[in-house]
């Protein structure tokens, strides 16, 4: 099973997001066993964020793990804009910390930029860090110069991950900020990785995927989970409220692509070849 470093932890380059679930009451208990059934197949990561549901993402992560040893998961979660503040941000990280049911995170990110300096933003992390309710911090959806800007502040260096949108259908990350990431050791997670709605049918449905699945007799989700984390410094963090589905993405982790058939994705699914926006949705 291909596994990355995170903060000086190793976990598995499959986990489970969270996005969506716990926003329904009636897929509750099936959401919840998704998750356990996805731990049980290996996964160690799960990814979620206040935003998410207003907490009811968190909530529902918190009833799945009660009986799981917390010691042998790595929970992200993510503090809004808005409450990224010196005055906000603390009392925000102990709303999440509860409805999750832990004294910590392992890996703490800053969802998106917003309006409050990123300088404070930092400091804070950094504070809350210090006070053991978080043992990394990382940031979401920043670019290449965003990235640059951190590195620029005190102890921006010590960020765990960024956090962005990749998949075989948007590849704009790799022209300049994938490298970078490599080059200074910083762990990329994506999020969204087998695409979403109709772009998501466009590619397990797209006639290469489906033969180069058929011949490692796995599924083109598999497939595309298996593209994404290639590179060995790639988390993707795949959502399902299916226990089959969410099984069959962390197995996904023990798929090995050849030279031949990643050529083929790229004539499909072609690299960047300038800088394109942030993909951000």
């Amino acid at each position: 099973m291909r596994e990355l470093t995170i903060g000086g932890t190793k976990v598995p380059a499959i986990g489970l997001g969270t996005w969506h679930m716990g926003d329904h009451p009636a897929t509750r208990s099936q959401e919840i066993k998704a998750l356990q059934a996805g731990i049980e197949a290996g996964a160690k990561v799960i990814d979620t964020a206040e935003m998410y549901g207003n907490g009811r993402s968190e909530s529902l992560i918190g009833e799945a793990i009660r009986d799981l040893n917390r010691d042998n998961l790595f929970i992200i979660d993510k503090v809004l804009p808005s409450n990224a503040s010196r005055n906000r941000l603390e009392h925000s990280l102990d709303t999440s910390l509860k409805l999750v049911g832990t004294d910590y995170f392992d890996l703490y990110l800053y969802h998106w930029r917003g309006a409050v300096p990123l300088s404070e933003t930092v400091e804070t992390l950094q504070a809350m860090q210090k006070k053991g309710k978080i043992k990394h911090w990382g940031v979401s959806n920043f670019d290449l110069p965003d990235m640059e800007e951190l590195f620029d502040l005190p102890g921006g260096n010590e960020v765990a991950a960024n956090e962005d949108l990749y998949n075989i259908g948007s590849r704009g990350v790799e022209y300049s900020l994938l490298p970078w990431q490599r080059d200074q050791g910083i762990p990329f997670i994506a999020y969204t990785p087998v695409g979403a709605g109709d772009e998501r049918g466009r590619l397990t449905t797209n006639k290469v995927v489906k033969e180069i699945a058929a011949a490692h007799q796995a599924t083109p989700w598999q497939i595309i989970l298996a593209w994404a984390i290639r590179d060995g410094n790639t988390l993707a963090i795949p959502q399902s409220g299916d226990p089959k589905h969410a099984v069959d993405n962390v197995k996904a982790a023990s798929l090995a692509l050849a030279a031949d058939e990643l050529a083929e994705i790229d004539k499909e699914f072609p690299k960047p070849t300038s800088k394109e926006p942030l993909d951000i949705r």
